[in-house]
């Protein structure tokens, strides 16, 4: 359990948000990272050379934001490492210009990081997800992430074998110390999964903690790029994970654990880890009377 940390020891978290030609959501995606009720805050903004007025939306900000630019780049994962590479703060991130983190989500970050050590990425168990006009719309409750059952392609669901969450990008949190182990970049050479191929960087150093407050959410909107290339995707993350050793589920497998994930609650969850079929995850709850973070595991099929 922790004790409280004062609000100037809490760590610098580093958040790049890349865009291009998202006026349209790009001022509440800056709110959504300068409104928030933390101490410590580094912002980067990297935009591609819009002409739709992101730009002005951009200056109108540039008194509270570390670094920014505005220049033809070669796509969203090459604006992402030129913001990383101006930023130095101890806990890292990116925000996508047309989604949102919620008003809490950097008080709980930056309280579980300083908190938790062992602590070395982290992400929601309740991932969100926006309207066009800013407003929540779903919440998709996940029990937890295991690194076994990564390699296993259980969080890549939409191609057929077993799955059933993803980890949100917007959501997920981790330290610099990870960072540099896992190669210090995002593969910009990758078109639309390179978070996907950093997770599976991390996966090879760290476990990923699960938290069950929602952090942030992802836009769902008629221009947004992941749906409408979500085909080519799921491809790309497809060969990214068997370049890492993943072995997806096969057909008989998917159909055993589809079965024992309806009755996961009545079964022994025990005996499913020692059988191979559950797989424990490590989550990090709140104990209001203790006044602080733990560290404690659920389960998962």
């Amino acid at each position: 359990m922790n004790t409280k940390i004062s609000r100037q020891a809490l760590p610098t978290i580093s958040v790049v948000t890349p865009s291009f030609n998202q006026a349209q959501f790009l001022e509440a995606a800056i709110l959504s990272v300068l409104n928030q009720d933390y101490p410590n805050i580094e912002y980067v903004i990297v935009d591609g050379g819009s002409n739709d007025g992101s730009v002005d939306i951009i200056r109108k900000y540039e008194s509270r934001l570390a670094w920014w630019t505005s220049q033809r780049d070669k796509g969203m994962y090459d604006a992402l490492n030129k913001g990383f590479a101006h930023t130095t703060g101890e806990i890292m991130a990116w925000l996508n210009s047309d989604d949102k983190y919620t008003p809490w989500a950097f008080q709980v970050v930056g309280d579980i990081f300083s908190s938790l050590s062992e602590v070395e990425w982290l992400t929601t168990l309740c991932p969100l997800a926006w309207d066009e006009k800013g407003q929540a719309i779903k919440c998709v409750h996940s029990s937890g992430f295991n690194r076994k059952a990564f390699y296993k392609g259980i969080n890549l669901p939409g191609i057929g074998w077993y799955a059933h969450s993803w980890i949100q990008q917007e959501s997920t949190f981790w330290r610099r110390s990870l960072w540099e182990h896992a190669g210090g970049n995002i593969d910009s050479s990758i078109k639309l999964a390179a978070d996907f191929e950093l997770w599976a960087r991390f996966w090879k150093y760290a476990d990923l903690y699960g938290v069950d407050t929602p952090l942030a959410g992802f836009r769902v909107h008629e221009n947004q790029k992941i749906a409408f290339h979500i085909a080519e995707y799921l491809e790309e993350a497809s060969a990214i994970l068997k370049k890492y050793g993943g072995r997806p589920y096969g057909k008989a497998e998917t159909t055993l654990r589809r079965c024992a994930s309806k009755f996961l609650p009545t079964l022994n969850t025990i005996l499913l880890e020692r059988l191979g079929v559950a797989y424990a995850a490590k989550t990090v709850v709140h104990k209001w009377r203790e006044e602080g973070w733990i560290i404690t595991t659920k389960y998962i099929v």
